[in-house]
């Protein structure tokens, strides 16, 4: 007995000490209890820290930082984007008309050449002396074809004589021509102007006839071919406009048109080739062999309302955005159409010109307080507050606290 009553001493000591603390057992000359001035008032309660929760600056709501952005009217068009390599609308491989050994070889890789100028130079000594001998037969028929005609004009000689010495006569000049043609053979030269883009054979070399010499590349235009797919290939027409990307040129949008469409294609993969010629302004900067991204532009809506694709949540067929009216932010069911370039088409659910968030949506709920900052963080051009907030209250809510208050809040 005397512990039990020893234990309950000590829980009255202790209880008494606890309500004296919290100044639940004294009166103030204003007929409050001491400590307890604030038990009613907004955060208020005694030092204990007991009621204080309700209305206070802490619990209120979370102001939200957000970019808006207006809906905007204008055209938007369906892309295909394939890739292809950028190649010379041409290449021409040269070769050898003439069997010998090489003399010359009078270019490099990479040269320009002009149509006919020489590339390589065979040895032509032995056409040369059958040049000559055949130069030498066909002067001996010439000058017997020459008498047999004033003997043919006297009655001299029979038709069959004369006709003997005609035949000679043609047959010597076919083959001096033929000859000649062939010792022309022994410079090579280039068929059309272009760029030598690969050159196989060195001087001392020994060819044969119709050996590939060089290959000449016309990079008078520039072209790109690419497969494209049976579904959007029929939606295409020849001299359409496209836009190109290269990796070797990041950030730089060139232009050009379609050649042309072929006529049939790949049974396996449903592609059909189309051919793209790089527009001569933008040609200067691409070489053959660069990695291109080709964009068709397919089908087209004119005069249609446009948002930035980072306004859209939602899955696929339950798009949504948010607009903000009152400082507070509005789910608003939309339905989309063709969407590039980061822009969507709204077919129904917003107005022109309305503003909606188009970043942060992520984060908001229907009917949370919104702040416009612009791209910067910083307060939204105009100075436009949505939410309304006090000037100093964003740190508290950044910080989800309440501001400090004199301590025990004393008036």
């Amino acid at each position: 007995m005397t512990t039990r009553s020893t234990r309950l001493a000590a829980l009255t000591l202790l209880l008494a000490a606890y309500t004296s603390a919290c100044g639940g057992g004294s009166a103030s000359p204003n007929g409050e209890a001491a400590g307890g001035g604030n038990a009613g008032k907004p955060g208020g309660g005694g030092r204990c820290g007991m009621g204080g929760g309700m209305g206070g600056p802490g619990s209120a709501a979370r102001v939200t930082p957000v970019q808006l952005g207006a809906v905007t009217r204008g055209s938007i068009a369906r892309t295909a984007t394939v890739s292809g390599t950028v190649e010379p609308i041409r290449t021409i491989g040269v070769d050898s008309l003439l069997a010998g050994a090489l003399l010359a070889v009078l270019v490099q890789v990479g040269a320009r050449v002009r149509a006919g100028q020489a590339l390589a130079r065979l040895d032509d000594r032995e056409i040369s002396a059958q040049l000559a001998a055949a130069e030498a037969s066909f002067q001996v028929a010439e000058a017997a074809f020459q008498r047999s005609e004033q003997l043919r004009e006297r009655k001299v000689i029979t038709v069959p004589e004369y006709e003997r010495d005609r035949t000679a006569y043609a047959a010597a000049k076919s083959q001096l021509d033929q000859l000649r043609t062939r010792a022309g053979y022994a410079t090579v030269r280039a068929p059309i102007a272009g760029v030598i883009t690969e050159k196989l054979v060195e001087s001392g070399d020994v060819v044969s006839t119709n050996a590939r010499l060089f290959n000449l590349a016309d990079i008078s235009s520039l072209v790109v071919r690419a497969g494209v797919s049976e579904l959007d290939v029929v939606e295409l027409k020849t001299g359409g406009p496209v836009t190109l990307q290269l990796d070797a040129l990041p950030g730089r949008e060139l232009t050009g048109h379609i050649r042309r469409i072929f006529p049939s294609g790949d049974p396996t993969t449903r592609l059909v080739p189309v051919e793209v010629v790089i527009d001569p302004a933008s040609a200067a900067l691409v070489r053959p062999g660069f990695l291109a991204r080709v964009e068709f532009a397919l089908s087209t809506h004119d005069n249609v309302l446009l948002i930035p694709a980072s306004a859209l949540i939602g899955a696929q067929g339950n798009e949504a955005v948010f607009s903000v009216q009152d400082g507070k932010a509005v789910r608003r069911t939309v339905e989309t159409g063709l969407d590039s370039r980061g822009m969507v088409e709204i077919r129904n659910g917003l107005n022109e010109g309305e503003q909606i968030v188009v970043v942060g949506g992520n984060t908001l709920r229907d009917g949370m307080t919104v702040r416009a900052v612009g791209a910067d963080g910083g307060p939204a051009p105009g100075g436009a507050d949505p939410a309304g907030a006090r000037p100093g209250a964003d740190a508290a809510n950044a910080g989800g606290g309440a501001p400090a208050s004199p301590r025990g809040g004393a008036r």
